[in-house]
């Protein structure tokens, strides 16, 4: 076993070797060395602990070292940690499936396992050509999306987020051309407007004829901007899509397991998808994996063109993943998420509710567990995050957004703490 290194011998090597995410490879931002994580705490190799305002990038919705999940991934462990999916099947993931099954919309009952939030919405894609071309609309190869959004960073989900304020700017001349249409003003049912669908409909009655599949993000926009719609326009967009025989895709990898206050954040318009995405908190956090869901309309049609969707992870319904994915679904089968959830969303908005008047805030929104103040100029990363650290708390912003999407575990009193300190740092800017 590899002897642990003196911390600054293990920072000067991760700054000269360790890409980061979003990070340049010659001047990368600061990294926090962590040793251990329990409950809401991250443990810094230095001594201090922090509040983990984040949940590892929004999956690890119950904590850390999480007991029944450290037992699932145990108990799989002695008994086989891999096996391949081709030809053979295994226990934890046709148990996964019946959950998964039960718990989306009633429709979606094909479930095919992956390994990234990423490659789900590549394969809801495919999925959505191949219907398509077995159907012999050829023509029907490009996908319809609103600005704003965000779908992951392989080629084929990158060409679905935002051309223009998305992150992925450097590689539009190899994308693949999609259709982007504005996306709605309102931000709740009561604040509709009419015309917030005027420029979706235009966009999907004109190129129909070429578009496979739209594909949004329910209700909340997460890594495009933290942005939340009113579920009106997805009403609409179920309407149109239903109209011109086009299949709607939900990315739900960032909203689905609770934490916009429902199950899944498409619950909030009552519409339900022909393909569903899903990841992150699938597991807890405690394992990369995600799952596309689609019809048994979807699987027959392609069925019976094609025989085989060609598609196929190495790693995919890893016995290890599906067990834990399926001890962290029986934790949230226990809670009462629209109890809880609303709890938090009412920790948030007291514990934000100062940033209001600060001068260098655009605004404030909450929705469910998720907690966003946005200012009117982008932020120091870097600055920012040495500020939380010293503060014990662990805050991640991007652009203009400075947001928290907690653990559900998080007490009342570690919320209050949060957010406070979020106020505190912020009233500095």
């Amino acid at each position: 076993m590899p002897q642990i290194q003196p911390e600054a011998v293990l920072l000067d090597y991760d700054r000269r070797h360790v890409w980061h995410p979003y990070t340049s490879p010659t001047e990368p931002l600061p990294v926090y060395p962590v040793v251990a994580a329990h409950g809401v705490y991250l443990r810094l190799m230095d001594g201090r602990e922090l509040i983990d305002g984040m949940s590892s990038w929004w999956c690890a919705i119950h904590g850390y070292n999480h007991p029944r999940l450290n037992t699932s991934l145990k108990e799989q462990a002695e008994k086989m940690a891999h096996v391949m999916f081709g030809g053979l099947t295994h226990e934890p993931a046709v148990s996964l499936a019946r959950t998964l099954i039960d718990i989306t919309p009633p429709n979606l009952q094909k479930v095919f396992f992956c390994d990234s939030g990423s490659v789900a919405v590549e394969v809801a894609m495919k999925m959505a050509l191949q219907y398509q071309a077995a159907l012999k609309l050829e023509r029907r190869k490009h996908f319809l999306t609103i600005r704003g959004g965000y779908h992951g960073d392989t080629l084929g989900a990158m060409s679905v987020c935002d051309p223009v304020t998305g992150m992925h700017q450097l590689f539009s001349g190899a994308l693949p051309v999609q259709f982007f249409a504005e996306r709605p003003v309102s931000t709740n049912d009561e604040a509709w407007r009419e015309d917030d669908i005027a420029d979706f409909q235009t966009q999907l009655a004109g190129h129909h004829q070429e578009i496979a599949a739209v594909i949004m993000e329910p209700v909340v926009q997460g890594a495009g901007g933290m942005y939340f719609y009113a579920p009106e326009f997805l009403r609409r967009v179920r309407k149109l899509c239903d109209e011109y025989g086009v299949l709607l895709i939900l990315d739900e990898i960032a909203t689905g397991f609770g934490r916009t206050g429902r199950m899944f954040a498409c619950e909030h318009a009552g519409v339900a998808p022909d393909i569903m995405c899903l990841g992150k908190a699938l597991t807890g956090g405690y394992m990369s994996f995600a799952a596309t869901l689609t019809t048994e309309r979807v699987g027959e049609v392609i069925g019976r063109r094609d025989g085989v969707f060609m598609h196929g992870p190495t790693f995919m319904a890893n016995p290890l993943a599906c067990a834990v994915a399926n001890a962290s679904l029986d934790l949230l089968s226990e809670m009462d998420i629209s109890t809880l959830i609303g709890g938090l969303a009412s920790g948030l908005r007291r514990g934000l509710e100062p940033c209001r008047a600060l001068p260098a805030v655009a605004e404030v929104r909450v929705l469910g567990a998720i907690g966003v103040v946005e200012m009117k100029k982008p932020v120091d990363v870097a600055a920012l995050q040495r500020e939380f650290v010293e503060r014990g708390v662990w805050i991640r912003p991007f652009g203009r957004l400075v947001y928290i999407m907690p653990p559900y575990i998080i007490t009342g009193a570690e919320l209050d703490y949060l957010t406070s300190r979020m106020v505190e740092v912020i009233k500095t800017l």
